[in-house]
C-alpha cells in the first residue's frame, strides 16, 4: 500500500499538508524527522513529519517528498504536545512555532540557482550587463542569485536576469543547500605501507640520512599517537597539534606524504566542549536563610508544582537554585535553567560550571547556528546534558526527562516574544513544558511580576520569602533628587543632578565603582531645528529618528531605517539643529568629559551585538578594569558585581509616563532591581533616583523597598478595571498600506467582535506607534474573564477573522493576535 505523511511547514498554514513516500523511503520515515518537499510553484521547504499513514487526501492532488533527511527523529514526542499548545494559545500556527523553535542549521535553505546554457547562441551583441553575468556564469557554475548580485555588483539584477531568461541564455532552478556543516580536522595517521615494521624501519634509515628533519617530525607523531607503544592502542592526531608540538612546517610534512609515511583524513569534531571547566568544586553550604527557604522550597514541591521564591537583591537565591539543581541531577532528571537576558548567561555560566563542570549547555541566539544545532543533536542522544543554560528560545530543545525548571527574574517583560509569532511568554510556557513531563517550576525575582504574587498568595502557587541579604548586609540608600527644582535653579550640569556628580566623584577617589542608568540608547532621542521646529522622522514608521554618535547617523529604532544627519534644516534651511534628550551614547560622552580619568564602558543594545561583547563588558567591570558602567535596563537584571557603591537611576520620569497599565509595575521593579546592584558585598551602597515627579507614589514605594505596598495598590487598579490577574488580555492588531481601508477594516471587525464579546471589546484605537514598515496598525483590546473558556474565545475570533477575509475588500487585511501582552 502507497504511504503517505503528513508534514509540518515552516509558513504560517493552520494545517498539515499530505505527500506521498517514494517506495524506498516508505520504511525509513518516522514521526518528527525533516523531509524536504515542494510546495507552491518551483518552492521546496524542509518539513517535519507530524503523521505517517495509508489514507490519500481527495481535495488537492498529492506531490511527493523530494529527500528525506533523518534517519531518527529531531523531535520528540512531547516536543509536538508543547508545539500544539503554543499554537493554540498564542493564536497562531504549528508553522510559526517551527520557524521559531527550530535553529537555522536544521533547516534546508531554498536558493535560486542559475546555470548558465552553453547551447545558447546570440544573433546580436549583448548589453554589457547581461554579458557580465553569463561570463561569471561560465566561470563558476555554482552561482545563485545572490552570489552574482555580490559578484557583479549589478544592482538590478534580477531585471537582468529575467532578460536573458527570455533570451534563454540561462535556466533558473530552485535548489536546497544546507546551512549547516560539521565542523571537521584535519588529522594524520602513518600510511598502510609504514605500519608494517619493517618498511617503517626502512624508512628511518632513509630519512636519518637524507632528511633528518622529517625524521624529527615522524618520531613527534610517534612519541604523540603512541603507535609502537607497548598496548598497540594508537591515539588520533591532528595536523595542527603534530605540527605545533614538533617545530615543524609544512614543507616538511608534505615531504613525509609524498613518500607515503604519512596521510592525512578529515574527522568530525564537537564545537562544544571546548573551554569548559572539567574540575568542579564542592556546593558551598548555604547560610540559615537559605537553608530554610530551600527546605521550604522542597516542602511547597510535595503539594503544588510551581512554587514562588521572592528574595531580596543579593539574598543568595543563585546558591538556592544551585543546591535544588544537585538535588534534581542526584534522581537522574535534567534541569532547564531560563534567563532573561543573554548578559547574565556569562556571569552564571561561570558559577554554575564550578559545580557541574560539562554536565552544563549554554544555549542562546549570539551562539553560532551550527553550535545550537549540536546541542540540538546532543539533547537528543542519550548522553545530553543534564543543565540547560538559556534564554527564552531553550523552552523548546528536546529534552529526554525534565524534572525542574527555574525562571530567574521571573517579572522581566523580556521572557516575552513580541515578533514575529509565536508571540508566546517563556514563563508561563515553561510552566506547561514542566506539567508535561510533571517537573517542577521555580521562579525566582525581588520583585515578582504581578500575576505571579496573586498566583502565590492566592494559593495557586506555593511562596517561599528570603528577605535577609547574604551577610546580613543592608538594603541600599536610595536618595531622591527633585531635578525638576534643579532645572529650574539653572544647578544641573546636563543629565546629572550635583548630589550625584558628589557621588561619582567620591566613590572614584576611594576605587569603588559607579552604575549609571539611562533606559534609552543612542546618543539623543532626537534633532530638532531650532527656528521653525522640524524633527526627523522615519519614513516607514510613525517615529522619530534617534541620533547616534559614533555611527554619525540617525536610526529608526522599529525598522532600522538609517538617515544621514542633515547640516540644513530641509524645511526652513536654518542651520541651528539641536539634540533633544540624550541616550547611553551622550551619557557616556558627558562622563568622559567630567571624569577624563576614569575608565568608562557602555552596556546596550549598540555595544553588545555579538557574545563576545557582553563577554567582554562584563569580566572588565568585574576585574575591576572599568570604574562607571553605563547602561539601559540591560545593567538591572541581576548582574553581581562586588566594589559598586554608587547607582544612578539618571531620569524616573521615562519609565513611569508610558502610556501602558503596566507603567507604575515596571517602574517599581525596574528602580529595585537597578538600585539591588550597589553595596552587593562590602557595604551599604547608595542610589541617586533622579525624578521631576517627586510626589509620585511610586516614589516612597522604590525608596522603603515596599514591593507589598505597590502590588496591592496595583491588585485594587486592576480589578476596578478589569486588567490582569483578574482579566486576561487579548490585543487583536489590524495592519493595513492603505490608511483609510485598515479604518473601515477595523471598525467592521469591532463591530463583529463586539456581537460576538459585548462589552468585553475595547477600540479599534490607534497605538501609540501607528505606522511601523510602512504598514498602517490599529489595535482592538479584548478583556476575557479568567474563569471564562478560552477555547471557546479563540474558536469565536478565528470565526471572525474568516469572515472578514472572505469579503473581497478586505483580503489584503493583516491580523495578528497578542495574548497575554506585555
Amino acid at each position: 500500500m502507497k504511504k503517505f505523511v503528513d508534514v509540518i511547514l515552516p509558513l504560517p498554514l493552520h494545517s498539515c499538508f499530505t505527500y506521498s513516500l517514494p517506495a524506498e523511503w516508505a520504511d525509513e520515515v518516522q514521526i518528527g524527522c525533516r523531509v524536504v518537499v515542494p510546495f507552491g510553484r518551483k518552492k521546496y521547504y524542509t518539513a517535519i513529519v507530524r503523521n505517517v499513514h495509508y489514507s490519500a487526501p481527495t481535495e488537492y492532488e498529492v506531490k511527493e517528498v523530494s529527500a528525506v533527511l533523518d534517519a531518527a527523529p529531531i523531535l520528540l514526542p512531547r516536543q509536538f504536545k508543547f508545539w500544539e499548545w503554543l499554537a493554540d494559545y498564542y493564536l497562531c500556527t504549528q508553522g510559526d512555532v517551527y520557524k521559531a523553535a527550530l535553529p537555522s542549521g536544521l533547516k534546508l535553505e531554498s536558493e535560486t540557482m542559475v546555470e548558465y546554457n552553453p547551447d545558447f547562441v546570440s544573433e546580436t551583441r549583448l548589453p554589457e550587463r547581461e554579458q557580465q553575468i553569463l561570463y561569471l556564469l561560465s566561470a563558476d557554475p555554482e552561482q545563485c542569485v545572490t552570489k552574482l548580485e555580490k559578484d557583479s555588483g549589478i544592482k538590478n539584477i534580477l531585471a537582468v536576469i529575467k532578460s536573458l531568461l527570455d533570451r534563454e541564455a540561462i535556466f533558473v532552478k530552485e535548489e536546497m543547500r544546507r546551512t549547516y556543516k560539521p565542523k571537521t580536522e584535519t588529522r594524520v595517521r602513518l600510511t598502510s605501507a609504514a605500519r608494517n615494521e619493517r618498511r617503517l624501519h626502512f624508512f628511518f634509515d632513509e630519512l636519518q640520512r637524507r632528511a633528518p628533519k622529517q625524521l624529527d617530525l615522524l618520531m613527534k607523531y610517534i612519541e604523540l599517537s603512541g603507535c609502537l607503544s607497548a598496548t598497540g592502542t594508537v591515539k588520533e592526531v591532528s595536523k595542527a597539534e603534530l605540527l605545533k608540538r614538533a617545530a615543524a612546517t609544512p614543507g616538511v610534512f608534505n615531504g613525509l606524504v609524498e613518500r607515503g609515511v604519512f596521510e592525512v583524513y578529515q574527522q568530525e569534531i564537537g564545537r562544544l566542549d571546548a573551554g569548559l571547566v572539567r574540575e568542579t568544586v564542592p556546593l558551598h553550604p548555604l547560610n540559615e536563610h537559605q537553608q530554610r527557604a530551600y527546605h521550604e522550597i522542597m516542602e511547597d514541591f510535595q503539594t503544588r508544582n510551581v512554587c514562588l521564591l521572592y528574595g531580596v537583591t543579593a539574598s543568595g537565591k543563585t546558591e538556592v537554585y544551585i543546591h535544588l539543581i544537585e538535588e534534581v541531577l542526584r534522581q537522574g532528571k535534567q534541569v532547564l535553567y531560563l534567563l532573561p537576558e543573554i548578559a547574565l548567561t556569562t556571569q552564571i555560566t561561570e558559577r554554575l560550571q564550578r559545580v557541574f563542570g560539562s554536565r552544563l549547555g549554554i544555549y542562546h541566539s549570539k551562539f553560532p547556528d551550527a553550535e545550537r544545532v549540536e546541542i540540538w543533536q546532543k539533547q537528543l542522544s542519550e548522553s545530553g546534558y543534564d543543565i540547560i543554560l538559556g534564554v527564552r528560545s531553550s523552552v523548546f530543545l528536546p529534552f529526554r526527562n525534565l524534572g525542574l525548571v527555574i525562571v530567574d527574574e521571573e517579572h522581566e517583560n523580556t521572557y516575552k516574544q513580541q515578533d514575529p509569532a509565536p508571540r508566546y511568554h517563556a514563563r508561563n510556557a515553561a510552566i506547561v513544558l514542566a506539567s508535561m513531563y510533571g517537573a517542577k517550576t521555580l521562579l525566582g525575582t525581588a520583585t515578582p511580576s504581578v500575576e505571579s504574587w496573586h498566583n502565590a498568595t492566592s494559593g495557586k502557587y506555593g511562596l517561599v520569602e528570603l528577605k535577609e541579604r547574604y551577610k546580613e548586609i543592608q538594603m541600599p540608600e536610595i536618595i531622591p533628587v527633585d531635578i525638576k527644582e534643579l532645572h529650574r535653579k539653572k544647578m544641573m550640569k546636563g543629565p546629572f543632578s550635583p548630589l550625584l556628580l558628589q557621588y561619582v566623584r567620591e566613590a572614584l577617589e576611594q576605587k569603588e565603582q559607579v552604575i549609571l542608568f539611562q533606559n534609552r540608547r543612542g546618543f539623543a532621542p532626537m534633532i530638532e531645528c531650532n527656528t521653525c521646529g522640524w524633527v526627523p522622522k522615519c519614513k516607514n514608521c510613525d517615529v522619530s529618528l534617534t541620533f547616534h554618535k559614533g555611527l554619525n547617523q540617525l536610526t529608526c529604532h522599529y525598522c532600522g531605517y538609517t538617515y544621514q544627519v542633515p547640516r540644513v534644516c530641509p524645511a526652513c534651511e536654518g542651520t541651528d539643529l539641536r539634540h533633544r534628550g540624550f541616550g547611553t551614547e551622550k551619557i557616556e560622552d558627558d562622563i568622559k568629559t567630567l571624569f577624563p580619568e576614569a575608565r568608562v564602558a557602555r552596556m546596550d543594545l549598540d555595544t553588545t551585538r555579538t557574545r563576545s561583547a557582553y563577554e567582554r563588558i562584563i569580566a572588565d567591570f568585574e576585574q575591576g578594569r572599568t570604574d562607571i558602567l553605563i547602561g539601559t535596563q540591560m545593567v538591572s537584571k541581576g548582574l553581581d558585581f562586588d566594589h559598586v557603591s554608587i547607582v544612578g537611576i539618571l531620569n524616573a520620569d521615562t519609565m513611569l509616563n508610558y502610556p501602558d497599565f503596566r507603567a507604575y509595575e515596571r517602574a517599581f521593579q525596574l528602580m529595585a532591581q537597578v538600585a539591588g546592584r550597589a553595596g552587593r558585598k562590602n557595604k551599604r551602597g547608595r542610589v541617586v533616583l533622579q525624578t521631576k515627579s517627586i510626589d509620585h507614589p511610586i516614589i516612597p514605594q522604590v525608596i522603603a523597598n515596599d514591593y507589598e505596598g505597590m502590588v496591592a495598590g496595583q491588585l485594587a487598579e486592576r480589578q476596578m478595571f478589569h486588567y490582569p490577574p483578574y482579566y486576561r488580555l487579548v490585543y487583536v492588531y489590524l495592519k493595513n498600506r492603505n490608511e483609510t481601508l485598515l479604518d473601515l477594516m477595523a471598525q467592521t471587525m469591532g463591530t463583529k467582535l463586539r456581537a460576538v464579546f459585548g462589552n468585553r471589546v475595547l477600540g479599534p484605537d490607534k497605538p501609540p506607534v501607528a505606522r511601523v514598515q510602512t504598514l498602517f496598525i490599529r489595535k482592538i483590546v479584548l478583556k476575557i474573564e479568567t474563569n471564562a473558556p478560552m477555547a471557546r474565545a479563540r474558536e469565536l475570533l478565528v470565526q471572525v477573522q474568516k469572515e472578514m477575509l472572505m469579503e473581497d475588500r478586505f483580503k489584503s487585511l493583516i491580523v495578528y493576535y497578542d495574548v497575554d501582552p506585555m
